[in-house]
């Protein structure tokens, strides 16, 4: 029985505008927890708990006990920060009312809202 391989790739941006990406060559039925496994990143960055981190293919979330494709992109995502919902209010207090929102760019003269 010859198994096709499949060619993945699997992805972790450890910080910003930082990146690191391991090109796989798997036998055909393999599960994502398998992949994540054989990239080695599990090793090299320990503070990723595969457990409960959020993981995706092409950026839709999977579970590790899915089975991947040919040419697939496994992502490991980082947790936020800061919710973003709190950010947003965070921005809007220090900007203002009159800076913020849709109508920031407004002709000159224009009444507020036009």
């Amino acid at each position: 029985m010859n198994d096709p391989l499949l060619h993945l790739s699997v992805v972790y941006a450890p910080k910003a505008r930082e990146l690191a990406e391991v090109k796989l060559l798997m036998p055909a039925p393999c599960t994502v927890l398998q992949a994540l496994q054989q990239s080695g990143l599990l090793v090299q960055f320990p503070e990723i708990d595969h457990h409960h981190a959020r993981i995706g293919v092409w950026g839709r979330r999977v579970k590790l006990d899915q089975c991947l494709r040919d040419l697939d992109r496994l992502e490991i995502y980082r947790p936020l920060r800061v919710d973003p919902k709190v950010a947003r209010r965070e921005r809007f207090a220090r900007q203002g009312s009159r800076g913020a929102g849709l109508f920031v760019k407004k002709r000159a003269g224009a009444k507020a809202g036009y």
